[in-house]
């Protein structure tokens, strides 16, 4: 599944980063995450399903709800929203 632009449901910033970053790893780190960037939306949303295997939007669109309505706001790396993500599937 490759979850875009166009699939997203909230209103987002659009920052790009440069692409010489060194902070950029390819995977979620203690970089912290900003749910209202859309650039990093969707790396968390096309990284857990690449993950997971996901065929459907449906689940990229669960995880942008789950995100945006739930996340706790104590939690903040990319690494640790990936985990709350994993952890808390079932309930939402």
């Amino acid at each position: 599944m490759f979850f875009a632009k166009a699939d997203l449901k909230h209103q987002y910033s659009w920052t790009a980063i440069s692409g010489d970053n060194p902070k950029i790893t390819g995977k979620p780190d203690s970089t912290i995450f900003n749910i209202h960037e859309g650039y990093e939306m969707l790396y968390m949303i096309n990284h857990m399903a690449d993950e997971n295997n996901w065929k459907n939007k449906e689940s990229g669109q669960k995880t942008e709800r789950m995100l945006r309505e739930n996340l706790p706001s104590d939690i903040r790396s990319q690494e640790n929203v990936k985990n709350w993500l994993a952890t808390n599937w079932n309930k939402y």
